[in-house]
C-alpha cells in the first residue's frame, strides 16, 4: 500500500522526495474529494507554539506530575495548590500564539465552508489555540482552561481574566523551590452569579472523570458523516480519542496522520506523514488545483 512504501522510504534514514511528493499528491487527491473533513487534534499541534505538554520525561510542575493534580480527588483535598496549577497554565498561554499548523486548519476551514464543504476540529488540547487561530466549527472534548464551572450551581463560564481572582496574583511558579500559596478557599475564584458564590473549578476534563456526553455525541455524529480524517499530533494513547480515527478507518474512509513519529495506531492508517505538524500540514492543507479560485 502508500503507506507500507512511505514508511519503507522514512525507515531507509532517507526520504525520497520523489515517493514523497507522489504520496502528499495522493493525499491531496483525496483531499480535493472530501466533503466533510474531520481534524483530530492533540498535545503534538500545540507543542511547537511551546505550549508545556505535562506527558512524559520532564513534565512535571514543581514535584508534581499533572495526574497527581489534575483530579477531582486532589481538588477537594487542596484547592489552592489545584488552582495555582492552573493559573500557571492559563497565565502561559497569555504568551504562547497558533502555529502554522493552527492557522493552516482555520484557513482550511473558511476556505473550503465557502465552497459549500465542511471542516470540524475535535481537539483533545485545553489551550483554545485552534479559536486564536480562527478556526470556528471546534469541539473541545477535555474542556478549556478559561471556562470555570461552578461546584455549587454548576454555570460554565467562559473566564480570561488575568490573574483569575486577586489571590492568585504572583502565584503558580513551578520551581520545585516554591512554596505553596496556601489561599484560603474563600478567596479562590467564586462563582459571580447572584447568590451563588460557590468554589469555581477549571472546566476540564480530570483523570478519573468522563468525556461530556453531548460533546461525545456531536463527535460521533461528525465521525459518522466525515469522509476524510486527519489525526494531527495526538499519541493515540488517550482513550477515548485513541478509538476516533481507527472507528473511521473501519468504515474504509481515509485517515492521514500527522506526527513526529509513528503511534500504535499508524498501522491502521492509509498516510502517515513524519515530521513537525507545522511544517507538514500546510501543505497537505493548502489550496488544490481543482478547487475554485
Amino acid at each position: 500500500s502508500l503507506h507500507k512504501i512511505l514508511i519503507t522510504v522514512n525507515l531507509g534514514g532517507r526520504r525520497s522526495s520523489e515517493v514523497f511528493d507522489w504520496y502528499l499528491a495522493e493525499f491531496r487527491k483525496e483531499f480535493a474529494k472530501a466533503k466533510h473533513i474531520a481534524i483530530i487534534t492533540g498535545a503534538g499541534v500545540s507543542a511547537e507554539s511551546g505550549v508545556p505538554t505535562f506527558r512524559g520525561a520532564g513534565g512535571y510542575w514543581r514535584t508534581w506530575q499533572a495526574q497527581d493534580l489534575a483530579t477531582p480527588g486532589a481538588f477537594s483535598r487542596d484547592p489552592s495548590l489545584v488552582w495555582e496549577f492552573y493559573h500557571y497554565r492559563r497565565e502561559v498561554m497569555y504568551s504562547k500564539k497558533p502555529n502554522a499548523a493552527h492557522l493552516a486548519i482555520a484557513e482550511c476551514e473558511a476556505r473550503l465552508s465557502q465552497q459549500g464543504r465542511s471542516v470540524v476540529v475535535i481537539t483533545q488540547n485545553i489551550d483554545e489555540l485552534h479559536h486564536r487561530a480562527g478556526s470556528k466549527h471546534i469541539l473541545e472534548i477535555h474542556g478549556s482552561l478559561f471556562k470555570t464551572r461552578c461546584l455549587s450551581c454548576g454555570e460554565v463560564k467562559e473566564n480570561h481574566k488575568s490573574p483569575i481572582c486577586p489571590a492568585l496574583e504572583g502565584k503558580g511558579a513551578p520551581d520545585p523551590e516554591a512554596k505553596d500559596a496556601r489561599i484560603p478557599v474563600n478567596d479562590l475564584p467564586r462563582c459571580e452569579r447572584r447568590g451563588c458564590h460557590g468554589l469555581l473549578r477549571p472546566h476540564v476534563v480530570w483523570f478519573g472523570e468522563t468525556l461530556d456526553a453531548d460533546i461525545l455525541t456531536s463527535v460521533e455524529q461528525e465521525l459518522e458523516k466525515c469522509d476524510l480524517c486527519l489525526v494531527v499530533g495526538t499519541s493515540s494513547i488517550v482513550y477515548p480519542a485513541a478509538m476516533f480515527a481507527p472507528q473511521v478507518a473501519a468504515r474504509g474512509v481515509p485517515v492521514a496522520e500527522f506526527n513526529t513519529e509513528c503511534t500504535p495506531a499508524t498501522m491502521r492508517f492509509v498516510y502517515h506523514f513524519e515530521g513537525p505538524c507545522g511544517t507538514m500540514l500546510p501543505p497537505a492543507l493548502a489550496r488544490h488545483e481543482s478547487e475554485p479560485v
